[in-house]
């Protein structure tokens, strides 16, 4: 038995934010930047920010990422058996956000919960899904990667406010006997804490103990990025019995071009086989991978039967890859 991924989808919030509105944003801080500075760096030309004004938060952007991914597959929200978002910005610390999808999908009485594993959140989610669908009693599951970063960037730190976004994507896991998911690992080691990168703010009796935003050291998340995904990869790979180059569609985690292409090159893919939303998205952490893979699918970029790989990394330091036959 496996599981194959029978719908995707997707959702953004309505406002986009350019490099040079950036740019004009934290001048008012006096704080420089420009086009130029961001893309050349990182790729990123445009990322979406939700408002909280017009009802847009993390379970709103899963709903409808979930709903779109449910359309794709051609079946209802009460036949799902499993939810799982991943997401490091939960709209609450509980109930989960999944238990609030599950209300909005009418898919009442199925397992729900969350996953946190920052931007390797969607891998984690979805390898889990996969073994619950294997193993029964499952048959149905939605994987859902959500995030609202835009709330815990400083706006006056520029090495990390220029990289994050918000957004959603989802996809749609049924059990089957024909292969889909052939191979998925999960990674982490806990040595690489929060000074690499994390976000260490907590309630503690009604107060807000910590730092509530970001921080990262971009230089060692780089390396230690590149490392784990290259061997990742290649560990599915050798699992699944294929080799990297056989891979018709990379879906890399989109934090940083430059960190794509050298995976991309490491593994001996095609850099035309890799998906790039980086430049219109930024950094969505758990939601990059499944907003990346709903673009390409509804372009016609992977056709029945070729090979697609999903990877992500984020702090944890964790880690993971996915290889799946269409």
């Amino acid at each position: 038995m496996y599981s194959r991924i029978i719908g995707t989808g997707s959702a953004l919030p309505e406002k986009s934010l350019s490099n040079d509105e950036f740019a004009r944003l934290l001048a008012k801080d006096g704080i420089e930047t420009s086009d130029e500075w961001i893309r050349t760096r990182t790729g990123i030309v445009t990322r979406y920010f939700a408002d909280p004004e017009k009802g847009e938060c993390t379970t709103s952007l899963a709903v409808e990422a979930a709903k779109n991914a449910l359309e794709a597959a051609g079946v209802a929200g009460d036949s799902i058996d499993l939810i799982i978002v991943a997401t490091t910005t939960p709209d609450m610390i509980f109930p989960s956000t999944a238990a609030r999808v599950q209300a909005a999908l009418g898919a009442q009485g199925c397992a729900a919960f969350d996953v946190q594993a920052v931007c390797a959140g969607f891998i984690y989610a979805l390898n889990a899904a996969d073994a619950m669908l294997r193993a029964g009693p499952y048959r149905r599951a939605v994987v859902i990667g959500a995030e609202t970063m835009s709330r815990v960037i400083d706006m006056k730190d520029r090495s990390t406010c220029v990289l994050f976004g918000d957004g959603a994507g989802a996809v749609v896991l049924e059990s089957s006997s024909d292969p889909g998911v052939l191979a998925a690992r999960m990674y982490a080691d806990g040595r690489f804490d929060e000074k690499i990168l994390g976000l260490t703010a907590r309630v503690d009796r009604g107060q807000i103990v910590g730092h509530p935003y970001i921080n990262m050291d971009g230089r060692q998340v780089f390396k230690l990025a590149v490392d784990g995904l290259v061997n990742s990869a290649r560990e599915v790979a050798d699992l699944a019995c294929v080799r990297t180059e056989d891979v018709a569609l990379f879906v890399p985690h989109q934090a940083n071009l430059r960190i794509m292409t050298m995976v991309a090159k490491k593994l001996g893919i095609d850099e035309a086989k890799m998906v790039q939303t980086v430049h219109e998205h930024g950094n969505t952490s758990a939601a990059s991978v499944p907003l990346a893979l709903d673009r390409a699918v509804r372009e016609g970029r992977v056709k029945a039967g070729e090979l697609v790989l999903l990877q992500a990394v984020g702090a944890g330091m964790a880690w993971g890859s996915a290889l799946v036959r269409w």
